[in-house]
């Protein structure tokens, strides 16, 4: 999880509230530096609606339809979250394995609808640096692990 500028030092409870009656945008690959960035080059395959309060008493994530039906085919690969202003919350990993959003289904059809599982706030949040280099690429570290690296091109 990768929290906007604005949520920098946010708990747990705060992103939860702020989450109330927001957005979370699924996406295919593509996923930018950090949530301050626009999405440029990922297709949405689902869009969800959080209930208010966003969370049940489990931590289990309320949407006022789960199993949206998905607009694109791809495989999530990671989510936007916006508040209920439209302002942007956090960006999250979705898929198999480690991710912090799971969903029933591993890809996404046009006209099949597409269900979130589960939604992990997990804290403290990643936290990532950028810059550009003689070739126009942003380099992306993790602070949790010095060696992970990501390439955009841009």
């Amino acid at each position: 999880m990768r929290l906007a500028e604005a949520y920098a030092s946010a708990t747990a409870d705060e992103i939860e509230a702020a989450l109330a009656g927001g957005k979370l945008i699924l996406y295919s690959v593509g996923r930018p530096p950090s949530p301050d960035h626009n999405v440029t080059r990922s297709s949405v395959l689902a869009e969800y609606n959080f209930g208010s309060p966003a969370f049940d008493d489990a931590k289990t994530p309320v949407f006022a339809e789960n199993g949206v039906v998905a607009l694109h085919v791809g495989t999530p690969g990671w989510a936007r979250a916006f508040s209920a202003d439209g302002g942007v919350v956090a960006d999250f990993s979705a898929g198999a394995g480690a991710a912090e959003i799971k969903c029933d289904s591993i890809s996404a059809t046009p006209g099949f609808p597409l269900k979130v599982l589960s939604l992990k706030i997990a804290l403290p949040a990643e936290t990532a640096t950028y810059e550009k280099t003689e070739f126009g690429h942003v380099y992306v570290t993790g602070q949790d692990n010095p060696y992970r690296k990501l390439s955009v091109r841009g």
